[in-house]
């Protein structure tokens, strides 16, 4: 039998600092190297030269989430230090589980915004991170 589901906002689950996030509105993450193409004799490249691997992303947080985060860190986000876990799937679906975990993550930028008409407060918080290992 052929399965065409595709993995849901549903299944996503975030745990931060061994919290689990239920006012989860966002996460992403990404992993970038440095990289350079090294010229010699002739017009074309010989090789591709690899520098520097940055890890960073962003979660967005319903303000009340955000709170209970501030609480747990005692009282400033900038100053701790934790791992993230995301998972997505749902093997009761039939879908094949991932699980990203993110090492030694630190807040980079506390912000807050509040517009005319805003039924609830969303922040999104940069942050950066040492490695990730898919468990």
């Amino acid at each position: 039998m052929f399965n065409s589901r595709e993995y849901e906002w549903s299944d996503v689950n975030v745990v931060v600092a061994g919290r689990v996030v239920t006012g989860l509105r966002g996460i992403k993450y990404s992993s970038k190297q440095e990289k350079e193409l090294l010229h010699a004799k002739g017009n074309k490249p010989h090789s591709v030269q690899r520098g520097n691997k940055t890890y960073e992303g962003e979660i967005t947080l319903l303000q009340s989430e955000y709170e209970a985060l501030r609480k747990a860190a005692g009282g400033d986000i900038l100053d701790i230090s934790f791992n993230t876990a995301v998972s997505y799937g749902n093997p009761s679906k039939g879908d094949a589980v991932t699980n990203d975990i993110l090492i030694g993550c630190e807040f980079t930028e506390d912000n807050t915004e509040w517009k005319q008409g805003d039924k609830f407060q969303e922040k999104t918080l940069p942050f950066i991170y040492l490695d990730k290992k898919n468990a």
